[in-house]
This record gives C-alpha cells, sequence and structure tokens, in this order.
C-alpha cells in the first residue's frame, strides 16, 4: 500500500495483485465478502490505526475506512498479521490470546483464511 508505513505493506500490495489475476477473481467469487482491517503498527488499541479493506466481492485492497458495513472486521497489530498470513500463527490461537479481535459475521471470518489468499 503507497504511503504507508506498515511492515505488511508489501504483502497487501501482492494481495491486491493477486486478485486481479484468473486465480484471484477465483478468489472472488469463492469467498464474496468485505473485509475491514484496522492494523496497528505496534500495540493493539494504543497505536493509531491503518484501515484496509480488502473486498473481494469486487476484487479490491484499498487503503482507508470502508464505507458502508463489511462482512467482518478484524483488529491486530501489523507483526500479529504478518504471522498469521505467512502461517507462523494460528488465527484461532491469536484469537483467544486477545490479540485479534473480530466484529462482525463469524462465518464471514471463518471464510478469511490466510492460506486461500
Amino acid at each position: 500500500m503507497e504511503g504507508s508505513n506498515l511492515k505488511s505493506a508489501a504483502l497487501l500490495e501482492q494481495l491486491h495483485v493477486h486478485l486481479a489475476s484468473g486465480a484471484g477473481k477465483e478468489l472472488v467469487q469463492m469467498i464474496g465478502f468485505v473485509y475491514h482491517l484496522n492494523i496497528s503498527p505496534k500495540k493493539l488499541g494504543f497505536d493509531e490505526e491503518v484501515f484496509v479493506v480488502v473486498d473481494l466481492k469486487k476484487g479490491v485492497v484499498s487503503k482507508g475506512p470502508y464505507e458502508g458495513k463489511p462482512d467482518a472486521t478484524f483488529s491486530f497489530t501489523d507483526d500479529d498479521f504478518l504471522a498469521i498470513s505467512s502461517g507462523k500463527l494460528n488465527p484461532q490461537m491469536v484469537f483467544i490470546m486477545g490479540k485479534l479481535k473480530i466484529k462482525g459475521s463469524i462465518s464471514a471470518a471463518q471464510k478469511s483464511k490466510p492460506s486461500k489468499l
């Protein structure tokens, strides 16, 4: 994501490129939800958050808050987001430890497995 100080900016850019590909378009058809990511650079709830929308209805990744109601909202630190995305951390364990907050549809949240992205 341009203009972002997040460590995960390159990953989000790769996701943006992937969604424009054939495999990405299949993913959009398969999932079809809108995810709002609140990513804190260091500590959840204390740092300025960066808002990212992963729209798997339209196949778009964009910076900024979502205008409307996303299907699920995830809040976590940049490091935890990277670790979950790379498979180093189990999202369920991160949630149980309180390092991942989820609002919205639990079924939509469960469909967002990093291995699918």
